[in-house]
């Protein structure tokens, strides 16, 4: 219920090569649509002179955002091939993205898929897919004397300290696990002068 899996860090430059057709797979691991713009553009900036940046990508728990584009390729031979990988794999907040230089023969619709699909395999098996635990970020406020309560409230729930200010109050912003949400909530509650809150 609090764990997805993903890509540990991204892949670029997987290559295959089909019949002249060059085609290089990156996978980059993203948490919002925005995450994955960047991406593309980066691609795309890197490889002006593609033919193709077919891509697909899967953002959510059970990866409820999802696209594939196909990018001037024949309906359904590129980015949804790309999308199965990513099912196959079952990875989520994952961006996949094939770039193709045309070599001069045509591939046709099942020569592309299985080329678009391969590579996209390729890339997934070049990534180190790992198990993460969602987060939420906790603000908080509270007196001078409290902080090793909280301090030692959050080391022990394994928190991730983002940012700290002690000056007349002390303010922190750290990321919880999901799961150790409603213990921190609890805990927090029960003390005198913390106002707190999670951002989801």
């Amino acid at each position: 219920m609090y764990e997805f899996t993903t890509i540990e860090t991204s892949v670029d430059s997987v290559l295959l090569k089909e019949k002249g057709s060059k085609f290089i797979g990156y996978a980059f691991p993203v948490h919002d649509e925005n995450s994955m713009k960047t991406c593309l553009e980066a691609v795309k900036t890197e490889h002006p002179k593609a033919t193709h940046h077919c891509y697909a990508f899967r953002i959510g728990l059970e990866g409820e955002l999802h696209r594939a584009n196909d990018d001037g390729e024949p309906a359904g031979s590129a980015g949804l091939p790309i999308y199965n990988q990513l099912l196959a794999h079952a990875v989520t907040n994952i961006l996949l993205i094939v770039v193709r230089y045309y070599g001069g023969t045509k591939l046709g619709v099942s020569g592309l898929v299985k080329a678009y699909k391969e590579t996209a395999k390729l890339t997934l098996e070049s990534s180190k897919i790992i198990t993460r635990e969602l987060e939420t970020e906790l603000s908080a406020s509270f007196s001078f004397s409290q902080q090793h309560l909280i301090f030692t409230l959050l080391n022990k729930a394994g928190a991730q300290i983002i940012e700290f200010e002690s000056e007349h109050n002390c303010r922190i912003r750290a990321m919880v696990k999901l799961s150790q949400k409603k213990s921190i909530s609890e805990q927090l509650s029960e003390m005198l002068h913390v106002s707190f809150s999670f951002a989801t």
